[in-house]
């Protein structure tokens, strides 16, 4: 017996929509229990919340910072331990100072990855920034004169860096120093021109303060004074001047 025309279309749009359905894959149980690679490095938590150093540095700005620049440098870094088993050997510091050793992609993701860590600490929120210790302050009038001419030398130094970088306060031989370096390099590199231990860095890199600043980079440099953490800087310095 001939189906009407309205039971033939409905058999046929079943037929149709069962055909285009997935069929399950045999072995979906066992895809699913495979975890993850491993992350060799991983990246810390920030070390006070997002809006924690506003007005400086606003909440949107930490969000993008940290949320995706520092983590790319991360997930970046950890593909290339995937493919070169000599990378995890190392821990991050230690990949940093033999950086001549590897390819600029392994450079560039290990220096923002050890950049940043270096930064956020480098930052505290009210009340908990402290002040120059008089061992520091003593140095800083010993190599600079005072602390408004070190900052007018490291602002000058950064507003002045090329592109994207960094401007860094080094220990160098007992004294204090102010660097630049290009990219993500760091003073702990071994193919910086000017190294020593950094015991202050300010990210100069655009996406450190364009959103609040726009092309202010001079008006940042400033700011970011009132946001700096003197007690974290004050132990950085005491352990540098032991080596």
């Amino acid at each position: 017996m001939l189906k009407s025309p309205l039971l033939l279309a409905a058999t046929l749009a079943i037929g149709s929509a069962y055909a285009q359905t997935p069929t399950k894959p045999a072995n979906t149980a066992a895809s699913a229990s495979v975890a993850p690679a491993a992350q060799h490095f991983t990246q810390a938590p920030l070390p006070y919340a997002n809006n924690a150093l506003e007005p400086v540095i606003d909440t949107a700005t930490m969000e993008l910072h940290y949320g995706k620049h520092h983590k790319s440098y991360y997930d970046n870094l950890n593909k290339e331990v995937a493919s070169n088993s000599k990378l995890a050997s190392h821990t991050l510091p230690q990949l940093i100072q033999s950086i001549s050793k590897y390819p600029d992609v392994v450079r560039n993701n290990a220096g923002g990855a050890w950049n940043h860590d270096f930064f956020w600490a480098t930052m505290a929120p009210d009340g908990q920034r402290g002040e120059p210790s008089a061992a520091l302050l003593k140095r800083i009038e010993a190599d600079f004169g005072s602390l408004d001419k070190l900052k007018t030398e490291f602002n000058t130094a950064g507003g002045k860096q090329f592109g994207s970088g960094w401007t860094w306060l080094i220990v160098q031989k007992g004294k204090l120093v102010v660097s630049t370096t290009p990219n993500q390099d760091n003073p702990l590199m071994d193919v910086v021109k000017v190294k020593g231990t950094p015991i202050l860095g300010n990210d100069v890199w655009e996406h450190a303060y364009y959103l609040k600043y726009n092309n202010r980079r001079a008006d940042y440099l400033k700011e970011w004074w009132q946001v700096v953490n003197w007690n974290e800087v004050n132990k950085r310095f005491d352990e540098a001047m032991k080596k």
